[in-house]
C-alpha cells in the first residue's frame, strides 16, 4: 500500500482526532485541566487508556513554557505508538514462505461480518503473486451464500474450492481439503462467522484444529483472526475470546477505510501481543497491504512528515 492510499484509508480517524485535538489544544498549557481532556480524548478514540497514559507521560517529560501545540503533541503521539507496534509487526510474507516441500494451511476464524471471506480471495491473490499455489476450503458450511462467495473467487482468482453440502460437517470438509491438498501447495480455510459469545461455535472452531492436526501436528500453521475496525472496542473482545480458545498467529484488520476507529489497532496490539500481518481496505483482491507501524502510526495521527 502505497503512503497516500493508507493516508486516505485512515483519513476518517485521522480527521476526527486532528479537530479534537485543535479544539481541546488551542491557547492551553498542558495543565491538569488539559491532561484531563487530552486523556478523555484518547480514550474515546479507541486508542485506549495503556496508550493514552503512555502518550501523556511521554508529554509530562517535556518542557511546554508556551501553550502546546498540535504538532508537538501529534509527534508525541507517533512517537508512543510506533514502538508499541513494532513489536509486533510480522512481515505478510511469511505466509509466501510456508513449507515448498508439504502441504499447508491457514485457518481463517472471525466474527460474521468481518471478511473473512473476501480476505481469504485477497490472501489468494497475494500468495499467487508469489509464485504460490493455493485451495480454498468453503468451511462455512452453515450459509449457502457463503459457499457461492468463495466458489465466486475461486473461479475469479483460478483456485480450486473444496466444498460440501449445506450444513455438512466443517472439520470433516477441512479434513478432507487438507488431504487433497498437495505439496508445497496452501489451503485457506474460510470458516463460518461466530459469534464470540457462543460455546457451541467456538467448539467447532476447535474440532476443526484438531482433525487437521490428525493429518499434520503442525496444523494448522497459520491462524489468523480477521478483525473489522469499525467495531471499536467490540474487536477488544472478540480477540480476548478466539485468543482463550485458540493460538491466533496473526491479525489481519478490515475496513479500516469505512470507521472513525482505527485507533483500535493500538490497543488490541498492545492488550494481547498478537502481531499485526496486513490491512484490508476495500472489496476487490488487490486491497491487502502489509502492516508497517510507523506508516500507520504517522497516517493514524496525521501528521504530515513523509
Amino acid at each position: 500500500m502505497t503512503w497516500n492510499y493508507l493516508k486516505t484509508a485512515l483519513s476518517k480517524t485521522s480527521q476526527a482526532l486532528s479537530e479534537k485535538l485543535s479544539r481541546i489544544l488551542t491557547g492551553q498549557r498542558l495543565d491538569v485541566n488539559t491532561v484531563t481532556n487530552l486523556e478523555d480524548l484518547l480514550i474515546s478514540a479507541d486508542l485506549g487508556p495503556q496508550c493514552a497514559t503512555a502518550i501523556l507521560a511521554t508529554l509530562k517529560k517535556e518542557r511546554f513554557d508556551d501553550a502546546l501545540s498540535l504538532e508537538a503533541v501529534q509527534s508525541a503521539l507517533i512517537e508512543t505508538i510506533v514502538p508499541i507496534l513494532d513489536p509486533y509487526v510480522r512481515s505478510l510474507e511469511e505466509l509466501a514462505r510456508l513449507s515448498q516441500d508439504q502441504p499447508t494451511t491457514v485457518l481463517l476464524m472471525g466474527v460474521n461480518g468481518n471478511g473473512k471471506t473476501t480476505t481469504a480471495a485477497k490472501l489468494a491473490r497475494f500468495l499467487q503473486k508469489h509464485q504460490r499455489s493455493v485451495r480454498f476450503a468453503a468451511c462455512d458450511t452453515f450459509r449457502a451464500a457463503a459457499i457461492e462467495q468463495l466458489c465466486h473467487w475461486g473461479n475469479q482468482l483460478n483456485v480450486p474450492v473444496q466444498t460440501a453440502v449445506h450444513g455438512s460437517d466443517a472439520a470433516a470438509l477441512a479434513y478432507d481439503a487438507f488431504q487433497a491438498t498437495k505439496p508445497g501447495e496452501i489451503l485457506l480455510i474460510d470458516t463460518a462467522g461466530r459469534l464470540h459469545t457462543r460455546d457451541d461455535l467456538m467448539a467447532a472452531l476447535e474440532k476443526i484444529c484438531r482433525v487437521l492436526k490428525k493429518i499434520s501436528p503442525e496444523a494448522p500453521h497459520e491462524t489468523l483472526l480477521i478483525l473489522d475496525a469499525t467495531t471499536g472496542q467490540e474487536a477488544l473482545a472478540q480477540a480476548a475470546a478466539f485468543q482463550n480458545r485458540i493460538n491466533i498467529s496473526g491479525l489481519i484488520i478490515t475496513k479500516l477505510d469505512g470507521t472513525a476507529k482505527g485507533g483500535v489497532v493500538v490497543p488490541l496490539v498492545q492488550k494481547y501481543r498478537v502481531p499485526v500481518l496486513a490491512i484490508g481496505t476495500g472489496e476487490t483482491p488487490e486491497d491487502l497491504s502489509a502492516f508497517n507501524a510507523r506508516d500507520f502510526a504517522e497516517n493514524l495521527i496525521s501528521a504530515h512528515t513523509c
